[in-house]
């Protein structure tokens, strides 16, 4: 493969990085009690969990946070060859981040349509936030989710083991999906 065939294949790995980098920036912050960006575009309940420092909530902000810098290292990992072990553990987990971070953006965009044509009401306290879902945080997740599986594609594309590794991201997909239809059924996520 040339050098410039290669950076082709590199950037969405680059991308899903600077996504997870970015992503957990406010993550962070708002664990330190700051709700700046927070107080207009998340639900005031969580703002006011974040501003409290409730403990466990705290504690899911620097989780969240961290899962989302661990994305980053699945990123850049993808981008490279990897041993055996390591390329089918990334594979897994970019492809668990590629259907959880999409389906999760789908979501939140199926909703803020769904509440915009008046299919279905809203809190009235809430109606201002249907907006920065459907716009913002809905298409973040996706661009993120996109970003993944770009990366896992192109990862695949380039090796030899392309059937082995190729059921690791079905596994690792069909594992998150589970997981995020799970936290919807029980009203998590």
């Amino acid at each position: 493969m040339s050098s410039k065939q290669a950076e082709l294949t590199q950037w969405p790995g680059y991308a899903a990085a600077a996504w997870g980098v970015l992503f957990a920036i406010p993550s962070f912050v708002w664990a330190t009690g700051t709700t700046f960006g927070a107080t207009s575009t998340v639900s005031p309940s969580l703002v006011k969990l974040a501003q409290d420092r409730v403990p466990w909530f705290v504690a899911v902000l620097v989780i969240t946070g961290l899962l989302k810098v661990f994305g980053a290292v699945i990123g850049i990992s993808l981008t490279q060859s990897r041993g055996r072990w390591l390329s089918r553990t990334m594979v897994f987990c970019g492809a668990g981040a590629a259907i959880l971070l999409t389906w999760h953006g789908g979501l939140f965009v199926v909703q803020g349509v769904l509440v915009k044509t008046g299919a279905v009401a809203v809190d009235p306290a809430l109606s201002d936030l249907v907006g920065w879902y459907l716009y913002l945080w809905g298409p973040w997740f996706i661009a993120g989710g996109l970003a993944f599986v770009a990366t896992v594609a192109l990862y695949l594309r380039h090796h030899d083991d392309r059937r082995t590794l190729t059921r690791y991201g079905v596994a690792g997909a069909l594992g998150a999906l589970a997981v995020s239809v799970a936290a919807v059924a029980t009203g998590i996520g």
